[in-house]
């Protein structure tokens, strides 16, 4: 079997790594996008079943704060109403009943299920970010005033803290992210709620499924589906990159960028660089699992102010975090007349259900879920199962702490995208870290061999021009 030549080769079709392949085609680079499942999207994907439509990870977008998503919506040609704003909230469970405005402004007036000091802690932690944290860039969490406390480190110390971390930022970050606050930093949630003008920000969703962006990227590329990637490794006296495949079949490219979670970034590459290595072993990741609910039938919002989505503190459920009435959040996600939600599991309990058969899963969310929003179990004629071992990254304390050396490492023939080079668990983080490494492919190719990359670098929005003087998208 014959090498194949390629000029760039990218490493999976999420999000990260289709945007890092149109960053370089627009700068005139040849890209090839290996994909090892049959579909785009990676944790953005979607998927049409019986006339629903089940976003299986992510869920919006915000208005504020996504740059790099806005400028690839744009790029693609995604006209502004095929991303409608959602217009319900978030709520909170809290001492049996639902309480609206989790995280909005609203909140600190209807209470949000807090006590006075809880809001007056909300308050407090308001002004804080205003103040100390004035002129933080939240693509740096690592030089975040909180350096690498945890949640619960950072909330020790008061009444009114504790209240704020178990009925606001522990259900929030549980929910959305799969954290614990005993292991993950304060750091990147903040840059994370900051970047977009806080929980209560301008949420959106694509109208035909969160795959679309990616799909749409994808028709303009070069990639291939099913195609598994065992092996990646840097030939020595700049041979470009040896790409190894399940098939036996084998890929030299002259650059490649790995756009997969950091687990498997050092699963696939045995020779990851010095500079790399503690980084990637510290970007460790939260497992994600939730139960799509199929219902005859639309379930109301819990709340009389209209909640698309409802948080559970771990000190009501240790089963189930959250759920989302998708039905409530974008027309077209139910057939009319039906209704669709979505189940996620605790952390404290996805790790032990991952590998549990769906059976076992669906009976133990949605029996626990059915406290929180009555008739779900009654109205549901169909589910499905969501699992994402790798789900978000985890904002382990570690992270925090060796992510300014992985930031300054000189370019290399092998780049890395993911949510977690940013350390910003979302689809955001993942757009700017494919726009990074496409900048630092660039950069290596033309001999820079070092891109600061947040200081004025890819992340901020410019890219090198490719060699020979081809200008990139802006």
């Amino acid at each position: 079997m014959g090498v194949d030549e390629v000029d760039v080769a990218v490493v999976g079709a999420g999000i990260a790594g289709l945007s890092a392949a149109h960053h370089l085609a627009a700068a005139g680079r040849e890209v090839r996008v290996f994909e090892d499942a049959d579909r785009v999207g990676g944790r953005m994907a979607s998927s049409r079943v019986d006339g629903y439509l089940l976003d299986e990870g992510a869920e919006t977008i915000a208005g504020a704060g996504y740059e790099a998503t806005w400028e690839l919506i744009r790029a693609v040609g995604v006209p502004p109403s095929e991303v409608p704003v959602v217009e319900p909230g978030f709520a909170l469970w809290r001492r049996g009943r639902a309480h609206a405005h989790l995280g909005h402004p609203k909140g600190l007036l209807t209470g949000a299920g807090l006590s006075l000091r809880g809001r007056w802690a909300w308050l407090r932690f308001t002004a804080e970010l205003a103040t100390a944290w004035r002129g933080f860039d939240p693509d740096r969490p690592e030089t975040a005033p909180s350096g690498d406390l945890t949640l619960r480190q950072y909330c020790d110390g008061s009444r009114g803290r504790q209240e704020l971390l178990a009925a606001m930022l522990q259900p929030l970050s549980s929910h959305c992210f799969g954290w614990r606050p005993e292991t993950s930093a304060v750091a990147p949630m903040v840059a994370t709620l900051l970047s977009v003008g806080g929980a209560g920000a301008r949420w959106m969703t694509y109208r035909d499924g969160m795959d679309t962006l990616a799909r749409r990227l994808a028709e303009r590329l070069t990639v291939q589906l099913g195609a598994r990637v065992i092996g990646v490794r840097e030939e020595p006296a700049g041979g470009g990159v040896r790409l190894e495949f399940g098939d036996g079949r084998v890929v030299r490219a002259r650059q490649a960028v790995l756009a997969v979670p950091a687990p498997v970034a050092l699963a696939l590459q045995g020779d990851v660089a010095a500079e790399a290595r503690p980084y990637l072993a510290a970007s460790t990741y939260t497992p994600m699992l939730k139960v799509a609910c199929l219902l005859d039938r639309p379930l109301p919002s819990p709340t009389r102010s209209p909640s698309y989505a409802m948080s559970v503190p771990v000190g009501e459920s240790r089963v189930c975090t959250g759920v989302i009435l998708d039905h409530l959040k974008a027309e077209g996600r139910a057939p009319e007349g039906r209704g669709l939600v979505s189940v996620f599991a605790s952390p404290w309990i996805s790790p032990e259900l991952l590998a549990e058969p769906d059976g076992r899963i669906v009976e133990t969310l949605c029996t626990e879920a059915e406290r929180f929003l009555p008739g779900l179990r009654a109205a549901t004629v169909r589910t499905l199962v969501h699992r994402f071992p790798l789900g978000l990254p985890q904002g382990a304390p570690a992270a925090v702490r060796e992510r300014a050396a992985f930031l300054d490492r000189p370019t290399r023939a092998v780049e890395y995208a993911g949510d977690w080079v940013m350390l910003r668990p979302s689809s955001e983080g993942a757009v700017r870290s494919g726009k990074l490494a496409a900048g630092r492919v660039l950069a290596h190719a033309a001999g820079a061999g070092l891109l600061p990359a947040a200081r004025g670098g890819a992340a901020a929005g410019g890219l090198p021009a490719a060699p020979g003087g081809a200008e990139t998208a802006r």
